[in-house]
């Protein structure tokens, strides 16, 4: 086992990191936009990613990259609409395919979340060096990797 003798002490500090991260996205998400959960900021987050990116933005997508189900989004997506996040928009090309838009409440919305993860990120490097970033970064795209790989495919 490569690195055994820091196997525990990963293992603890990434539970209780993951665990505080959930939690302090919780309290800023309902600090800043009081009628959103972290789960919708997520899917605004994706739409808005999406649309950006040129990426599918149709609900199915949408889904899949969020590891939902269609159900489970298309009642997520309602909420957001009713709340002015989100617009369903028919697709021009296929009128039976309708594309998921945000707002400019949406867009608002999102920008207050991006900024948590940039101070997430900020926070993180300033008191590493490149080098140390990089390892960091390399050990942690490990773990996404391996996530991705075995849980998520």
């Amino acid at each position: 086992m490569k690195n055994g003798r820091y196997q525990e002490e990963l293992n603890a500090f990434l539970v209780e990191v993951f665990n505080d991260i959930l939690k302090a996205e919780e309290i800023y998400v309902a600090e800043r936009c009081t009628d959103l959960s972290v789960r919708e900021m997520h899917i605004i987050e994706e739409v808005c990613r999406a649309v950006d990116q040129g990426r599918d933005n149709r609900s199915s997508a949408i889904a899949a990259a969020q590891h939902v189900t269609a159900g489970t989004l298309t009642v997520a997506v309602n909420q957001l609409e009713a709340k002015g996040y989100l617009e369903r928009v028919r697709d021009g090309g296929d009128k039976r395919s309708v594309r998921l838009h945000p707002t400019q409440k949406g867009r608002e919305a999102d920008g207050r979340h991006a900024d948590f993860h940039r101070e997430l990120v900020e926070a993180t490097v300033e008191t590493l060096t490149e080098e140390e970033t990089g390892v960091l970064a390399r050990g942690l795209g490990g773990i996404a990797a391996f996530i991705r790989k075995k849980y998520l495919e």
